[in-house]
């Protein structure tokens, strides 16, 4: 249980919701899921069937385990993450050989976190403390449970794949949750400046993810104004390929991330959550589903009217419309179930 104290002093979020870091596109997401009752319950049981006690073992047997006396620096991190995110139980670790600089959380009853060696290898002790703490706001936000069902409508889809236009259906629903994926990474790296509460480290890993090591070969300003270049891109061609380019893509590209952290740090939503405005966990259950699908559309219509890509300017005005139209869609469903529900609830 999360009973120690940060290494030191850190804001602590007692209580935190997950909606306080969530990316709004991954909020509307989740909320949505949440509100249908009983579904977390549905979504474990389902999720058994990729045997998480297998997947477990696996890792039992062949990593190493996280803790006390083994690769106690990252016990200790975990732990402090936890504590400050005020996640109850904190996850089991484990360290896999692996030349991939790469970590993820796995599981849904018990979510465990993985870290591979060449993570381990490239970051320093701040950057691991972002990375470790990443992971953790993916187990507090409950993406891997979230993601696992998924990935079973995904492989249930593919049996439908022989029907009438149904590969083309499958690869809109596979486009659709990729996006979703991206922005659950962005949710993720603000849990792990949150809990970090070192911005150069969260820009640091970013760098060393797309360069490497070798930092004095590199500059933050430089870095941002690559991301910029890359935002504003050339022609309508090359906002285009861009496109192509990030829908096989399960994250956002490095650069694009530390320019995403780096805005969110300087918004407003960063400092007011330290200061401790943020929502609870206790009220996770009122939060409106249509509110989250129009704060997602108002988040993508800021993005698409800040970016430069010409590209995005050409369907702006259609995805706009359609984001809108959710809204309303949620809105109107809502007000017809309260009308249904009133009579047999005793409402007026």
């Amino acid at each position: 249980m999360t009973t120690n104290t940060p290494d030191r002093a850190r804001t602590r979020f007692p209580g935190i919701s997950s909606r306080a870091y969530e990316h709004p596109a991954d909020r509307s997401a989740l909320v949505a899921l949440r509100s249908l009752t009983g579904f977390d319950t549905v979504l474990r049981k389902m999720s058994g069937l990729f045997n998480e006690r297998a997947f477990r073992l696996m890792f039992l047997g062949g990593t190493v385990r996280v803790g006390e006396n083994q690769f106690r620096n990252l016990h200790d991190m975990v732990r402090d993450a936890c504590y400050i995110l005020d996640l109850p139980e904190v996850p089991e670790v484990y360290v896999r050989q692996s030349p991939e600089p790469n970590a993820m959380a796995l599981g849904s009853d018990r979510p465990f976190i993985v870290i591979n060696t060449g993570l381990i290898d490239l970051l320093d002790d701040e950057e691991l403390r972002f990375v470790i703490a990443h992971e953790v706001g993916h187990i507090l936000s409950g993406h891997a449970v979230y993601q696992t069902m998924m990935q079973i409508l995904i492989s249930l889809g593919s049996r439908l794949a022989w029907l009438p236009l149904g590969n083309l259906g499958i690869a809109a629903i596979i486009i659709g949750l990729k996006e979703w994926f991206r922005k659950a990474e962005l949710s993720s790296d603000r849990a792990g400046l949150l809990a970090g509460q070192d911005l150069d480290a969260a820009k640091r890993t970013m760098m060393k993810l797309a360069g490497g090591t070798r930092l004095q070969e590199m500059s933050s300003e430089a870095f941002l104004e690559q991301a910029r270049e890359y935002d504003a891109a050339g022609d309508v061609r090359d906002g285009l390929l861009k496109f192509l380019n990030l829908l096989p893509q399960s994250h956002p590209y490095a650069v694009m991330r530390f320019a995403e952290i780096d805005k969110w740090a300087h918004g407003g939503e960063y400092e007011r959550i330290l200061a401790g405005d943020y929502p609870r966990r206790d009220d996770d259950g009122n939060a409106s589903v249509s509110e989250e699908i129009r704060n997602a559309a108002k988040s993508y219509r800021e993005s698409w009217e800040q970016t430069a890509d010409p590209f995005i300017g050409k369907v702006r005005d259609v995805a706009d419309a359609a984001a809108s139209a959710a809204g309303g869609l949620f809105d109107r469903v809502s007000s017809r179930g309260r009308r249904d529900d009133g009579p047999a609830n005793g409402a007026g």
